[in-house]
């Protein structure tokens, strides 16, 4: 767990252009490592990018519907479950920008990504 969790921090390291604040909002363009979303996805949804379990969230992001829209998810599909994971990753960029590591709450703070 505690080379997982190395791993994480190595991988939130690299991430290019994100200007993260003390809040863990990012302020600029933001560029995630796949590894991270990989492990989100894996926290949120057991890694199914396809998922609709019937709480309100879908895709492997678990990303609620409104915020999808919101956040220019309806360019790729109606909904995070139908769209491939890059387009899922490309929307969770924007929400990150938005809102940071606070819009997946429990996985962050899981993963090491919120203090």
């Amino acid at each position: 767990m505690a080379l997982l969790v190395v791993m994480v921090l190595l991988a939130a390291a690299l991430c290019v252009g994100a200007l993260v604040s003390a809040g863990g909002r990012a302020w600029s363009a933001v560029r995630v490592a796949d590894v991270i979303w990989d492990q989100l996805a894996d926290c949120e949804s057991g890694g199914d990018w396809r998922a609709d379990t019937g709480n309100g969230y879908y895709g492997g992001l678990q990303i609620w519907a409104p915020t999808w829209t919101d956040a220019g998810g309806l360019r790729f599909a109606d909904r995070p479950d139908h769209a491939n994971r890059r387009e899922q990753t490309t929307v969770g960029e924007e929400i990150l920008r938005r809102q940071g590591w606070e819009a997946w709450p429990d996985c962050a703070r899981e993963l090491g990504l919120l203090g």
